[in-house]
């Protein structure tokens, strides 16, 4: 009796929570949402946009796509849309369309707002993402890890956390291919080392003893497997008295070495690893015949800021010996300004998307860093301002397909980044929209920092007990 009891209450509140309100009145104005949805571009494959609206006592959402299909869905001061409704509605349109009605105590009985419309592309985009969240730079980084997301729905899953780790760094991860089987990271501290995963089978490689000293940093993988080029960075940081920026990284040397994993050694190039300039953020084209990266001469850091410019550079790569070419200047910070940090080139070679700020060496915590696209063909710059904001965007990435770039932003509150995603239909892009979370309130209470974004197919799997191995052993 009382199970049926409770049955009959759960439907009961099923269809109160699902009946439609009407509001009293209706305004010409867009409602105050977040994150601010509107008129963003969106793929036909993620998961449900959920948002809040401050100072709602109730509110009422009803989506409308092209076919007439529609989602009424109501909360408090959010409203959490059904994974399986909202993946429906995304079928075969172009478009949503979006009423938001408000109850508070400005509006008692109820206010409806001007509709908007979300676009809805054709292209898909990768169904998981990869990231590290730690706590920003100047805390104590005694929790981190490396995480993986379903961008479908909500499924967040740890790939490592340094717990694993003795409480060490976890850093530096990238992806062949998008592939999650090929697939490396960096641990510091006790018994640590690079770890490389190829075709699903792991193995920890000392970067260090085998180059006579360099570590392995920011890396990126040969398209071929074979190869992983690493920058080898010496980073400090320096905290400003009065700045518009609250530290300064930098790096006292750097170097560009290139792993042969076939072969198990680090080749190194004496261009490349002497103390004339500094090279970092390596970046192989994606037919591999090219590496990019960038490169400075030395200043006396962190004193010269204002004097360190980096320029990005390119040389060609012999797939057959991992050896490098003659330097060719993409973007140089002496003829056009600033310093230009981490090329990534598009999935078909032609753009070459990257940050730039006016000095230093790590745009992410210069606050005027923006996002900034050239096109190899021709060498002229491609509108990326619907992008940027007054604050830091940095550490960017391609989906495979080429239609979706991820990077993150400090734009919300100057100090933890967050991931947005945009689209770019060949020709420009389109109004960014920030990663959504089942709780849209996620985004401003996580008190962890996103950091280097990749795209992959499908999610790490990894043996934790093959990880606590390569920790523990002494």
């Amino acid at each position: 009796m009382r199970a049926r009891y409770l049955s009959l209450l759960c439907l009961v509140v099923l269809l109160v929570s699902c009946s439609k309100r009407e509001a009293k009145n209706k305004v010409d104005d867009l409602p105050e949402i977040y994150p601010d949805y509107i008129g963003v571009t969106v793929p036909a494959n993620i998961c449900p946009l959920n948002f809040s609206v401050p100072d709602a006592e109730h509110v009422q959402v009803v989506i409308l796509n092209d076919r007439e299909d529609s989602v009424v869905k109501s909360g408090t001061n959010h409203v959490k849309l059904p994974n399986k409704a909202w993946h429906n509605l995304l079928l075969n349109t172009s478009s949503l369309t979006v009423t938001v009605s408000v109850w508070n105590k400005e509006h008692p009985d109820g206010v409806t707002y001007k509709p908007f419309i979300i676009h809805v592309a054709k292209d898909e985009i990768d169904p998981w993402i990869a990231y590290r969240l730690l706590p920003p730079g100047y805390e104590s980084w005694n929790r981190m890890g490396i995480y993986q997301r379903n961008l479908t729905n909500f499924d967040v899953e740890p790939i490592i956390e340094n717990s694993q780790n003795n409480y060490g760094c976890v850093n530096c991860h990238s992806f062949a291919n998008y592939n999650p089987k090929d697939f490396t990271f960096h641990a510091r501290g006790k018994n640590g080392g690079t770890i490389v995963m190829r075709d699903g089978k792991m193995k920890k490689v000392d970067i260090k003893e085998m180059s006579g000293g360099r570590h392995g940093s920011y890396n990126i993988w040969h398209p071929s497997k074979r190869y992983i080029a690493f920058s080898s960075n010496s980073t400090h940081q320096a905290f400003y008295g009065q700045s518009k920026n609250k530290i300064e990284v930098y790096d006292l040397w750097s170097d560009l070495i290139v792993y042969d994993i076939d072969n198990e050694k680090v080749l190194q190039d004496e261009r490349f690893t002497d103390s004339l300039n500094l090279e970092m953020f390596p970046s192989f084209s994606p037919d591999g015949k090219w590496l990019y990266f960038s490169t400075a001469k030395p200043v006396n850091m962190p004193m010269e800021t204002d004097k360190l410019h980096y320029s990005i550079v390119r040389v060609p790569f012999d797939e057959k010996t991992g050896g490098l070419g003659e330097i060719d200047t993409v973007y140089s910070a002496y003829e056009q300004g600033g310093t230009a940090m981490m090329p990534r080139l598009t999935p078909d070679g032609r753009y070459m998307l990257f940050s730039l700020g006016e000095c230093g060496g790590y745009n992410l915590y210069h606050m005027e860093s923006d996002l900034k696209m050239m096109d190899l063909q021709t060498g002229e710059m491609v509108p990326t301002d619907i992008l940027n904001s007054p604050r830091a965007e940095s550490f960017h990435a391609w989906s495979s397909n080429g239609k979706w770039m991820m990077y993150v932003t400090k734009r919300f509150d100057g100090r933890y980044t967050r991931l947005m995603l945009a689209y770019w239909d060949g020709k420009q892009f389109h109004k960014p929209f920030l990663l959504p979370q089942e709780n849209p309130e996620d985004n401003i209470q996580l008190l962890m920092a996103y950091n280097v974004p990749e795209f992959i197919k499908a999610p790490v799997v990894v043996s934790k007990d093959e990880l606590a191995r390569f920790f523990t052993k002494e």
